[in-house]
């Protein structure tokens, strides 16, 4: 954005020193600096203008009036008006945001038109004093930081919680609204009416600033979220093999809610993964079992547009390999949650405090902590290895691996019964011991490490630890190539 301008307006040889510190305080500023530019009269080069038209022509180029008040009222024009006083003047005509400070508190000392002044500011704002630079420096930060908040130059509302100035009731579709309360009533015993007012609903919801739809409003409910919000989106992809690779053979974008993203791309992914159709011998309908547990597709996906950092030009990306599922979003874990505590049992811990409240609501997420737990829970319990958890270079990635030691390639592996047996342990157990092996199987020690060795140069398991800590573990893909998170600009 073009830097503010800032008119100093003070009697200049009384004031000299506060004014020169005010500029270099407001250039070395690295907040400041970058929205604001400070005008200092003397500064001026010689000029065939008159002195007042200069300064009252600066007056009304400038963002902000800055007042600095002391004991000197200055030179008085023909009408025994000080410039000080004309610029203060003009400011208000204009209707220029006014910053005034008085310098000291002893207003004896002060000139009898400096203090009529001092008054007739006082009738039309809130004036600061101060005593030294460092005084006036401090204040003035404090002042301009809550001009730039109070023009949404910058804010201290989380972005779901911000203002869509740009946007009105009318980018509302109010039928996603009734949808959601009558979804929220039936899941979490929402307290409105299916036909309550819109206005009541979003009040409700916290979703108005001013008669604004905020940021999670347009999210949830827009018509067309993505023309306020264009990274609000959600990238599909599904590569043959196990590293990205170009063209990509299947890439959709999906531009909707975050309602219509969670369940078009869990949709997409659910469609990309093997799956087997069992009897009718339980049930009218044959059951349909995935590789991957749709719960597992369906939480990393809410997780990513739930608590992603929604002020990055990233969009999340998901992306089907042949041997796993990576879904990423732009942004980090909120401190003190690492990838590690997601392994255990944790708090929840939201980034969209707004946006997340709604999704509970429809029943999308919990809020206790618990998505990774069910997802290494229901990973093991489908004989799958856990899911890992990545987060670099600003961004987080959920690492959901697919079976690939499936029976065609075991088949290839020459492996004999036992070493079948094991492989089946594994991937219910994730780790078996030398000693584990004997008893799983029946064999003796030596027939035990002859096979694990065998495991292992055929490249199905690791060995991790010595003597007697040693274990084994399912070779999985992931370490042989490495979860790589999209950049975010693919």
């Amino acid at each position: 954005m073009t830097p503010l301008g800032i008119f100093i307006s003070s009697v200049q040889k009384e004031l000299a020193a506060e004014r020169n510190a005010v500029k270099i305080f407001i250039e070395n500023d690295f907040l400041l600096r970058r929205f604001f530019t400070v005008f200092l009269f003397e500064e001026l080069p010689a000029s065939d203008r008159r002195t007042d038209a200069v300064y009252l022509a600066e007056v009304d180029r400038c963002a902000i009036y800055l007042g600095l008040f002391g004991n000197d009222y200055g030179f008085e024009d023909t009408e025994g008006v000080s410039p000080t006083e004309r610029e203060f003047d003009r400011a208000t005509i204009q209707g220029k945001p006014r910053l005034v400070f008085i310098k000291g508190t002893d207003n004896q000392q002060r000139h009898p038109k400096m203090q009529a002044f001092i008054h007739k500011a006082g009738d039309q704002l809130i004036r600061r004093r101060f005593n030294t630079s460092d005084e006036l420096n401090t204040a003035l930060y404090a002042s301009l930081v809550e001009h730039l908040e109070s023009c949404g130059v910058i804010q201290n509302r989380t972005f779901d919680e911000r203002p869509c100035s740009d946007a009105t009731l009318d980018d509302l579709d109010a039928s996603k609204v009734t949808s959601f309360v009558r979804q929220a009533r039936a899941g979490r015993q929402f307290p409105l009416e299916e036909n309550a007012p819109l206005m009541d609903v979003l009040t409700h919801l916290h979703l108005l600033h001013e008669g604004h739809p905020t940021n999670a409003a347009l999210l949830l409910f827009g018509r067309d979220p993505q023309r306020f919000l264009p990274c609000a989106e959600i990238r599909c992809m599904h590569f043959h093999g196990t590293e990205i690779q170009r063209p990509v053979p299947f890439y959709r974008i999906f531009k909707e809610t975050v309602f219509g993203q969670v369940d078009m791309a869990v949709d997409i992914v659910m469609s990309k993964l093997n799956r087997s159709v069992g009897t009718r011998a339980e049930s009218n309908q044959a059951p349909i079992r995935y590789e991957i547990p749709p719960d597992v597709i369906r939480e990393a996906i809410v997780n990513a547009i739930a608590h992603r950092d929604y002020t990055s030009a990233g969009a999340v990306q998901v992306s089907v390999f042949a041997d796993r599922v990576e879904v990423w979003n732009p942004g980090t874990l909120s401190a003190p949650l690492t990838t590690e505590s997601l392994r255990h049992p944790h708090g929840s811990i939201a980034r969209n405090h707004r946006l997340c409240e709604a999704l509970f609501l429809a029943s999308y997420i919990e809020k206790y902590g618990t998505g990774t737990l069910m997802m290494i829970r229901e990973c093991i319990a489908h004989e799958l290895p856990e899911p890992d958890f990545v987060q670099r270079g600003g961004g987080f990635t959920t690492v959901i691996w697919r079976d690939w030691l499936t029976d065609q390639v075991l088949a290839g592996c020459g492996l004999n019964d036992r070493q079948l047996q094991a492989i089946v342990y594994l991937k219910s157990n994730n780790v078996i011991t030398n000693a584990e092996y004997q008893k799983a199987v029946g064999c003796p020690q030596r027939t035990a490490t002859r096979d694990l060795n065998e495991l292992v140069k055929k490249g199905l398991i690791e060995l991790g630890g010595r003597g007697r800590g040693a274990s084994y573990r399912l070779l999985n893909k992931r370490a042989i190539n490495a979860p790589n998170a999209p950049s975010g600009s693919e």
